[in-house]
């Protein structure tokens, strides 16, 4: 197995960690090792491929069960179009008069 430095941790980050080893029984050593394990796993998952929407992202986790059916999906998509549809056209502003903030 290799080693790693890291170096410049703030004695707070130092701390927090040091004290959720000790809720586990862990070394310092073996509670960095599991939040970095952790990190990567979370950092992984969270990233949405190149060109999917994060509706799309959504849609593919429950399209695990089957494919989305019924009125939330039928909404979703209409909102879904409706979105794209507004890309490029310009904004409308509210009336002059309107003196809300």
């Amino acid at each position: 197995m290799g080693d790693i430095l890291i170096r410049n941790i703030p004695d707070s980050l130092k701390r927090e960690i040091a004290q959720a080893a000790e809720l586990r029984s862990q070394s310092l050593s073996e509670k960095a090792i599991d939040l970095l394990r952790k990190g990567l796993v979370a950092e992984r998952e969270t990233k949405l491929p190149p060109g999917q929407s994060a509706w799309e992202m959504i849609r593919s986790i429950f399209d695990q069960d089957g494919p989305p059916t019924g009125e939330f999906s039928a909404i979703m998509d209409e909102i879904e179009a409706e979105r794209k549809q507004e890309f490029g056209r310009p904004m409308e502003f509210g009336d002059e008069t309107d003196d809300r903030p």
